[in-house]
């Protein structure tokens, strides 16, 4: 229970990123191709448990965050897409 309260941290910063990505669209025709061109705040710094990357182009985006939740080789993997399709495609709690 504890691994999956963890993985709020992405579902919330992919949310925050889905939101700013439509602000950016209604305003530029386009999306954001990285992070730093959106107006939102997410977790970083050493408080981070994910790294989130973001690409886009005039007619999608893609935001993926990846974490590593219990200290082995798998990277618990979220994301995020412009229809707002959010999902877990590699899951840390459950692979080995």
């Amino acid at each position: 229970y504890l691994l999956r309260s963890k993985q709020t941290e992405a579902k919330v910063s992919l949310s925050a990123i889905f939101t700013a990505q439509k602000i950016y669209f209604a305003t530029n025709q386009t999306y954001a191709d990285t992070p730093s061109k959106l107006d939102v705040q997410t977790e970083s710094g050493g408080s981070a448990r994910y790294d989130i990357t973001v690409t886009g182009n005039s007619t999608t985006f893609t935001a993926t965050a990846k974490g590593n939740l219990d200290d082995d080789a798998v990277l618990d993997t979220w994301t995020i897409d412009q229809s707002k399709n959010l999902q877990n495609t590699v899951n840390d709690i459950t692979s080995e």
